[in-house]
């Protein structure tokens, strides 16, 4: 039974992607050709379509889809969202999430000119990053800033729609090996990566409502997260969503403030050490559910 819920739940996320990234691909030609307001307005819907089959697809597999949000998050609002990063499933995860506006990423710049990904995430406003070096700005001082201000021309559209921001601050999936890679000082994370977070922070600052903290933990199955989901054996996704106001976080020049970059990096590790913690007390309490109710089921 498990297997069956797990293929069919794989099932239509793929046909729920393939259905709606062909639509957003075909009205990202239409945008192209007419620059409207209507045609946007209908990207989205069909962006927020492909969210609502996330989610379905999810509940159809049977895994158990545990969030906690804090009340000041809301579906009108323009946050900028940091999370661990697990599997491809988060994004899956992130995106069926209804109490978070339309969640979007940041792209490298090369990607704008790769077929259906980069017309499909410009016709939906995603931004691409282009970012000068230390060392290019040493050699050249007029590119100093420009990055920021390139970066944030291509966000201009979030304005026109509430938005989220995702960024994961370890910069790729953790797995075991990359972790003692790492010589990683924590149990369940990769080392965060400030310097892609300050920028876009940097560049979002003016739009934003403030900054969700994410923690995503994954239990039952093995440790590929994402065939676990596929065979079915995926039991509980817990999702943490805090929300830190625009005060409290250290705001500065990352790339040309020294004093600003220390503070940063460690205002984002005392935030993994959190982050860290919590998941390490949320798997304990889940073994000990599982222990009990094996137990029970032994009577």
């Amino acid at each position: 039974m498990q297997l069956i819920r797990g293929a069919v739940a794989t099932a239509v996320l793929v046909l729920n992607t393939a259905l709606w990234g062909t639509l957003i691909f075909l009205m990202g030609l239409v945008k192209l050709l007419l620059p409207l307001a209507l045609v946007s307005h209908a990207l989205h819907g069909f962006y927020k379509c492909w969210c609502r089959g996330n989610y379905f697809a999810l509940k159809l597999s049977g895994v158990q889809f545990s969030t906690e949000i804090a009340p000041h998050i809301n579906a009108q609002g323009w946050y900028l969202l940091v999370a661990n990063h697990i599997s491809w499933l988060d994004i899956i995860v992130l995106t069926a999430i209804e109490a978070l506006p339309a969640p979007k990423f940041f792209l490298k710049d090369e990607l704008k000119y790769v077929p259906l990904i980069g017309s499909g995430a410009w016709a939906l406003g995603m931004p691409f990053m282009k970012r000068a070096s230390k060392a290019q700005i040493a050699k050249n001082p007029k590119l100093k800033g420009m990055d920021v201000a390139r970066t944030q021309k291509s966000c201009k559209s979030f304005k026109h729609h509430p938005t989220t921001v995702i960024n994961f601050a370890e910069g790729t999936r953790f797995t075991e090996h990359k972790q003692q890679m790492q010589n990683s000082p924590f149990k369940y994370l990769l080392k965060p990566k400030a310097g892609g977070t300050a920028f876009a922070l940097q560049v979002l600052i003016e739009q934003l409502d403030g900054l969700i903290n994410a923690t995503l933990i994954y239990h039952g199955g093995n440790k590929n997260i994402f065939q676990s989901f596929m065979l079915g054996r995926l039991a509980v996704i817990d999702v943490k969503l805090d929300y830190v106001p625009l005060a409290k976080l250290p705001q500065g020049d990352y790339q040309l403030d020294k004093a600003y970059r220390v503070t940063f990096q460690q205002y984002l590790n005392a935030q993994w050490h959190s982050k860290d913690n919590l998941i390490d007390s949320l798997s304990t309490l889940q073994s000990s559910s599982n222990a009990i109710a094996k137990e029970v089921s032994q009577l």
